[in-house]
């Protein structure tokens, strides 16, 4: 059964998300503050005849959430699935050791990786409670993005202790809503990525000390994962294959919580 899958952000993770579950034949809607990367996503959605939709909004305001639910039921008629993606590293803001964190970077970080979770899964909850429920016996299903971080810090090259903790807050949160709205036959699971290829780790790209730390901290992947390994990890927990699973974070870490 073909759904509609709404998915925040449009590079990294996102992008690899939204190019999946199109090959699967559902309908993509995206959201996403970069309007330069939507318009190239729905580019190439369009080129291959796939049913798309995206909106550019801040995630961080609440009316922009809403008015971006309300788009995509306006252009789909339902949302079977979500998948919150967006999320930031807050150390250009001051995000660091918790002795160095600076109020800014906290809140920053916070307001970007937390808050935007809370804002989408509360507008859609809202209208996934709105609909009858679907021939899979479900209203529908969220996968949030947490991070390893939360779960088996790495002192040495990762002490962005902000970013740590709104990860754990996400974990949180998913558990909290599993537990809710089960009974409203809504699941809601959690993914949580080691280090991956995507644009927001740049940094640690391009640093010879954790390319090699990565071969021991991952290595079932030798170095980064691929965008696509999390993509897929969230797309099984978004289908039926998965629906009786709730409140389970899935670590897609190439090793790294054992390591």
């Amino acid at each position: 059964m073909n759904k509609t899958y709404v998915i925040t952000g449009s590079i990294g993770i996102a992008a690899a998300t939204i190019k999946l579950a199109a090959s699967e034949n559902h309908a993509v809607f995206f959201v996403s503050r970069d309007e330069d990367s939507c318009r190239a996503l729905a580019d190439g959605l369009r080129a291959e005849n796939k049913p798309h939709g995206f909106y550019v909004a801040d995630l961080t305001d609440p009316e922009s959430v809403v008015e971006a639910v309300q788009a995509c039921v306006a252009q789909f008629g339902r949302i079977d699935a979500l998948f919150n993606v967006a999320g930031i590293s807050g150390r250009r803001f001051g995000d660091g050791p918790i002795h160095e964190c600076s109020v800014e970077g906290w809140q920053t970080t916070f307001d970007n990786n937390a808050k935007t979770t809370f804002l989408m899964c509360r507008e859609v909850v809202n209208q996934m409670l709105r609909q009858p429920v679907s021939e899979n016996g479900l209203r529908g299903s969220i996968v949030n993005m947490a991070s390893v971080l939360a779960l088996a810090p790495e002192a040495g090259h990762f002490a962005t202790h902000a970013y740590a903790a709104s990860k754990g807050a996400i974990i949180s949160l998913t558990r909290a809503m599993a537990a809710y709205y089960a009974l409203h036959k809504i699941r809601v699971n959690a993914v949580a990525p080691g280090l991956v290829r995507t644009p927001m780790s740049a940094r640690a790209q391009n640093d010879p000390a954790i390319l090699e730390l990565m071969k021991t901290k991952q290595p079932l992947a030798e170095d980064l994962l691929a965008a696509e390994d999390v993509a897929q990890a969230a797309l099984f927990l978004l289908s039926d294959k998965a629906r009786t699973i709730t409140g389970e974070i899935l670590t897609v870490d190439g090793g790294w919580r054992i390591s």
